[in-house]
C-alpha cells in the first residue's frame, strides 16, 4: 500500500528518515486491500500467501547428483520414502521428482499431513511449493538504447565488438515467440535464434486456479503471455529493438501458460532441462518474495552454477514491503540475484498545453477510456485529492469540465469516481512524486483518465492559479522526456539483507520502464517494469563478458560484474551525494566495459560480516591481472544505513568504520597483495540496524587507468537474534491482536479488525477461551483447530507439540508435533499472518499415523530465531495455545 513519500529538505548532516518510502510501481492500485490468505476466503484477515494449496516439496537427506552423490543413491532414497510413506498411510500424489539439481519430491498431500511426511526416516526438510505471479505492464515505452547507455552496452557492441556470439542463454519464462523477427522469425521451432526449450505447462496452465493447475507439457515454447518474449528481447533482440547481446541464441523454457501463475517445482524441472540442453546461461525473472536461500528454488540454482551455468535471478518487486524481503532463487549464494534502476528516458503519448503552447507526457490510466488522437479537452478545473471517504471536498467544480487531481490518500478509482459523479467529462492525474505513472483500480465509466508527472501538474496549476482557461490538445503523437528517477533504484525493487545475512541483491541493472520484444500476435512490443527486466540486461552482460573472457569459470562472473559495478546515490535525495543501501542495490549499476576491460581484480568480491557486535576483520585480495606495473590507491566509501521496524524502516547516517592494513600498493603483472580491512560497526544510537559500504580500488598514475572497482560490505549492528519473529498486529483500526491465535474457520461476513460478525464466508475466528472441536467437517467447513501467525522476521524452525492438559507433558516423549516446518518466511506485510492446522493426530513410536484421544489439549509453539543456535534457549519464542478439546462424538 503507498505511503507518503519522506524525504530530508535541507539539513547540512543526515540524521534518520522517520518511515520506509513506499513508493507505488506504476499500474499500481494505490488503495489495494488485504487479499484472501489460505484457506480462509476473506479479504480482510491477511496476506495471499503464494503458497499453493497442498502442494509441498519433500526434500531428501542426500546432496544431488550435481554434487557427487551417486544416482542409485539417490534413486535408493526417493524409493525408501515411497514405501515408509505407504506404510505410514501418508496420503499425496507424486508430481515430480528431481536427482540432478535437488535431491527430493513435490507432491500434493493435505497440510495436517506435513508433520506426518517430515517425521518420515530420510527426510531432511519440506518446503511449500509456492506460486509465481506474472507481474502487469505499463503503458510507457522508454527506449532500449538509453537502458543499454545505463550500462555501457551500447559501448560493448559499438566500441569492442561484442555481441554474445556462440553463447547460449536460457530463458525461463512465459516461452518466446520465436516467430518474431527481431528474435529470429519467421518460421517454426526449433528456429536459428531459438535453438532449444520445451514447454512444461501448456497454454491453460494457471497455479491459481484448482481448474487448470494440472501441467499439460509439450515440445511448442510458443509464447502466448507476453513476459518471455520481452525478456529474450532485452537480452538479444536484432531488429527494431537491439538487445544487450543481439547475436546470442536462445533456449525457451515455458513454465507459465497465457495467464497467472506457475509453481516452484516445475521451475526446477525446467533447470534440470536447461542443464541437458548445454546452456551457458539461465535468466529467471521470477521469484518468491521474503523467503530463504535454502528454498529448493535457489539450491538447484547453485548447484546449476557448479555445473558451469551462470544464473541470474530478479531479486523481486516488493520494495514496498521492507526488509528482508528479497527472494529465491536470486537468493541463492552462487546466483547473481539483481536490482532494478529506473530508465533514464520515457517515451510517451503527448498533449499540447493551451495557452502555453508546451508539450507534455501523459499515461493512460488502466481500463478508463483512452484519449482521442486529435481533439481538445473541456477547460481544466483543479479540484484537489478528490478522497471524498477520506473528509476531501472538491476544491473546484467539474461540471463539465476536465478534473485535474493530484496523487495520494486514496484509489486513482476513488479519485476517478468522485470527478465523474460531480460531472466531469475527462481526469487528469498528477504525481505526488517526481516521475510518470500509470494509475490502476479504475472501472471505466466512458471519460479519460490519464496521469501526468508532478512537474506537469505544477505547470498546469501555476496556470490555472494565474486565471488562464487551460485545455489540452490531444496530438496522436509521442514525446521522449528525462525521468527524474533515471539511474536511481526503483521503487519496486526489494531490499535485502537474506535471511542468513547474506549480501542481495548482488547489483543491479535497468529495470523501471524498459521497451523491448512482446509476441507478435500482441503488437509486437510492449514495456513492462520490475527486476524482471534488470535480470535480462544482466543476462546478456554475461554473454558479453564471456564472449571476450571465454576461460572465465561460471563462479567467477559475478566476482568481476561486482567488481565493476558502479553504486548510485540515494533516492530519496540525490542531491545529498549519499550512496544508497548495500542491501538494496548490492555492488551497484552494471558496468559492462568496465567487467570486460578491467585489470584489477578484488576477492572476495563482497564481504558479508554478518551480526557485527564489535570490530571484523577480513582479508581482500588485490589482484593485478594487466601487463604492466601498476600503483593502486585503496579506500572505504560508507553507504546509508536503515533501522527499526521491518516493514517501515527509517534511514541513517550512522556510518562504520573501515580500517585498512593498505592504503596503497605497487603490483607487478599477475601479482597480488592482501589487504586486511577492519570494519568498526557503528554506534548503536537504533533498534535493529543494517549498515554497508564499500572497500574501493583505484589505480593511479598509469599509462591508462581503469577506473575504481570495489567489494561491497553490510552487516546487522548488532545481535541479530533480538528481533522479535512471532509478534502481535494492528489492523487498520489500531487495535493490537495478540497473536498467535487459536482459531476455528467460522462463516463471517462483517469484519472489525480480525474479528467477525454474522454469517457469510469463512475466515478465522479467535477462541481465546479455548474451544472444541468434532475434527469432521460442519456446514461445510472444517471443525478443527487452526493456530495463525504474523512473523516480523524469517524463522529457522517452527514447532508446535502436542501437551496433555492432564499431565502438563507432551503427549508421548518423542512423537508429539502436530506441526514441523523448516525455514519460515516473514510475512509480507505488517498484518499479514500463516495459519497451521492441527489434525488430531500424531506419530506415535512404530511410525504410525494415530489419533490422539479425545480429550483437552493444548499446542506449545516454539520458533527458532534466523541463524539462532537450537541449543540456546534465548534463540528460541513460545507460545502456548488455550485448550483444544477433541470430541469426535
Amino acid at each position: 500500500m503507498a505511503r507518503n513519500l519522506s524525504r530530508l529538505a535541507s539539513i547540512a548532516g543526515l540524521t534518520m528518515i522517520a518511515g520506509l518510502v513506499a513508493v507505488t510501481p506504476a499500474g499500481a492500485d494505490e488503495g489495494a486491500e488485504l487479499a484472501p490468505l489460505h484457506p480462509a476466503p476473506t479479504a480482510e484477515n491477511g496476506e495471499l500467501t503464494h503458497q499453493v494449496q497442498d502442494l509441498w516439496f519433500i526434500e531428501l537427506e542426500s546432496p544431488p547428483t550435481s554434487e557427487g552423490t551417486a544416482s542409485a543413491r539417490v534413486e535408493d532414497e526417493h524409493a525408501e520414502f515411497r514405501d515408509e510413506a505407504d506404510e505410514l498411510g501418508l496420503q499425496y500424489t507424486e508430481r515430480l521428482s528431481f536427482n540432478e539439481l535437488w535431491n527430493g519430491l513435490s507432491v500434493e498431500m493435505d497440510d495436517a499431513q506435513v508433520s506426518t511426511a517430515r517425521e518420515i526416516s530420510g527426510v531432511a526438510a519440506i518446503h511449500p511449493v509456492v506460486r509465481h505471479e506474472l507481474p502487469d505492464h505499463d503503458e510507457s515505452s522508454p527506449d532500449m538504447d538509453t537502458a543499454l547507455g545505463m550500462t555501457g552496452a551500447d559501448i560493448a557492441q559499438s566500441e569492442l565488438g561484442l555481441t554474445g556470439e556462440g553463447l547460449r542463454v536460457a530463458v525461463m519464462d512465459t516461452g518466446v515467440d520465436y516467430t518474431h523477427p527481431d528474435l529470429g522469425g519467421p518460421g517454426g521451432f526449433p528456429s536459428e535464434r531459438v535453438v532449444a526449450g520445451h514447454d512444461f505447462v501448456g497454454d491453460d496452465f494457471n497455479a491459481s486456479d484448482p481448474a487448470k493447475s494440472t501441467p499439460v507439457p509439450d515440445g511448442d515454447p510458443q509464447d502466448c503471455n507476453g513476459h518471455g518474449t520481452h525478456v529474450a528481447g532485452i537480452i538479444g533482440a536484432q531488429g527494431e529493438v537491439t538487445g544487450v547481446a543481439p547475436d546470442v541464441v536462445f533456449g525457451a523454457y515455458k513454465v507459465f501458460g497465457c495467464a497467472g501463475s506457475t509453481t516452484s517445482d516445475v521451475m526446477i524441472a525446467a533447470m534440470e532441462q536447461a542443464l541437458a540442453d548445454d546452456m551457458d546461461v539461465l535468466n529467471m525473472s521470477v521469484g518468491s518474495a521474503h523467503s530463504w536461500p535454502q528454498y529448493p528454488t535457489a539450491v538447484a540454482s547453485d548447484n546449476l552454477v557448479d555445473e558451469g551455468m551462470v544464473v541470474v535471478a530478479s531479486i523481486g518487486n516488493e520494495g514496498a514491503s521492507g526488509l528482508y524481503s528479497a527472494g529465491a532463487p536470486g537468493l541463492g549464494a552462487d546466483v547473481i540475484g539483481v536490482a532494478a534502476y529506473d530508465n533514464t528516458h520515457i517515451r510517451a503519448d503527448a498533449a499540447e498545453v493551451s495557452p502555453s503552447g508546451e508539450t507534455i507526457a501523459y499515461m493512460e490510466m488502466d481500463d478508463a477510456t483512452p484519449p482521442p488522437a486529435s481533439g481538445e479537452t473541456d477547460e481544466l478545473v483543479y479540484v484537489g485529492r478528490g478522497c471524498l471517504a477520506a473528509g476531501d471536498e472538491l476544491e473546484g467544480d467539474p461540471e463539465g469540465r476536465t478534473a485535474l487531481m493530484v496523487r495520494g490518500e486514496c484509489t486513482f478509482g476513488e479519485k476517478y469516481d468522485a470527478a465523474l459523479a460531480a460531472g466531469a467529462t475527462g481526469v487528469v492525474i498528477h504525481n505526488n512524486l517526481p516521475g510518470m505513472f500509470a494509475g490502476g483500480g479504475i472501472v471505466d465509466q466512458g471519460a479519460f483518465s490519464v496521469g501526468v508527472s508532478d512537474e506537469a501538474g505544477a505547470h498546469l496549476r501555476e496556470l490555472l492559479e494565474g486565471g488562464e482557461s487551460v485545455t489540452l490538445t490531444w496530438t496522436g503523437e509521442e514525446t521522449t522526456i528525462p525521468n527524474p528517477t533515471g539511474g536511481l533504484i526503483s521503487s519496486f525493487s526489494s531490499y535485502g539483507m537474506s535471511a542468513d545475512l547474506d549480501i542481495k541483491p548482488d547489483l543491479g541493472a535497468p529495470g523501471g520502464l524498459i521497451n523491448s520484444t512482446y509476441p507478435m500476435a500482441k503488437g509486437g512490443y510492449a514495456t513492462i517494469s520490475g527486476t524482471s527486466m534488470s535480470s535480462p540486461h544482466v543476462a546478456g552482460g554475461v554473454a558479453l563478458l564471456l564472449e571476450a573472457r571465454p576461460d572465465l569459470a561460471a563462479h567467477d562472473v559475478r566476482d568481476v560484474l561486482q567488481n565493476t559495478a558502479d553504486p548510485t546515490a540515494w533516492w530519496g535525495n540525490p542531491d545529498l551525494g549519499i550512496l544508497d543501501n548495500v542491501h538494496r542495490q548490492g555492488a551497484g549499476m552494471l558496468d559492462v566495459p568496465g567487467s570486460v576491460l578491467t585489470t584489477t581484480g578484488m576477492s572476495p568480491a563482497k564481504l558479508p560480516l554478518g551480526a557485527t557486535e564489535g570490530p571484523v576483520t577480513e582479508t581482500v585480495t588485490v589482484t593485478n591481472h594487466g601487463d604492466e606495473e601498476a600503483t593502486y590507491e585503496i579506500g572505504h566509501t560508507p553507504a546509508l544505513g536503515t533501522h527499526g521496524n521491518t516493514f517501515a524502516p527509517s534511514f541513517n547516517d550512522s556510518y562504520a568504520q573501515a580500517d585498512l592494513s593498505e592504503d596503497k600498493v605497487t603490483l607487478a603483472p599477475g601479482e597480488s597483495a592482501e589487504v586486511e580491512v577492519t570494519v568498526t560497526p557503528p554506534a548503536r544510537e537504533y533498534a535493529q540496524m543494517l549498515y554497508g559500504g564499500y572497500v574501493e580500488v583505484t589505480e593511479v598514475g598509469g599509462a591508462a587507468e581503469t577506473g575504481t572497482v570495489r567489494v561491497p560490505y553490510a552487516a546487522y549492528n548488532g545481535d541479530y537474534q533480538e528481533i522479535e519473529a512471532m509478534t502481535p498486529i494492528t489492523d487498520a483500526n489500531g487495535n493490537v491482536h495478540e497473536l498467535p491465535w487459536l482459531t476455528r474457520i467460522t462463516q463471517c461476513e462483517v469484519f472489525t479488525g480480525l474479528e467477525c460478525a454474522d454469517t457469510n464466508g469463512g475466515t478465522f475466528q479467535n477462541q481465546p477461551d479455548g474451544a472444541a472441536f468434532s475434527m469432521d467437517w460442519v456446514d461445510g467447513l472444517p471443525d478443527v483447530p487452526y493456530v495463525i501467525a504474523h512473523f516480523d522476521h524469517h524463522v529457522t524452525r517452527l514447532e508446535m507439540t502436542v501437551v496433555d492438559e492432564r499431565t502438563g507433558r507432551p503427549v508421548h516423549p518423542d512423537r508429539n508435533l502436530a506441526v514441523a516446518v523448516d525455514h519460515v518466511n516473514r510475512s509480507a506485510t505488517s498484518t499479514a499472518f500463516f495459519s497451521y492446522v492441527w489434525d488430531g493426530t500424531v506419530v506415535d513410536s512404530r511410525n504410525r499415523v494415530t489419533d490422539v484421544r479425545d480429550g483437552d489439549y493444548r499446542l506449545r509453539a516454539k520458533a527458532l530465531k534466523a541463524l539462532g543456535d537450537p541449543a540456546n534457549p534465548d534463540h528460541w519464542e513460545s507460545w502456548t495455545s488455550p485448550v483444544i478439546t477433541i470430541d469426535r462424538g
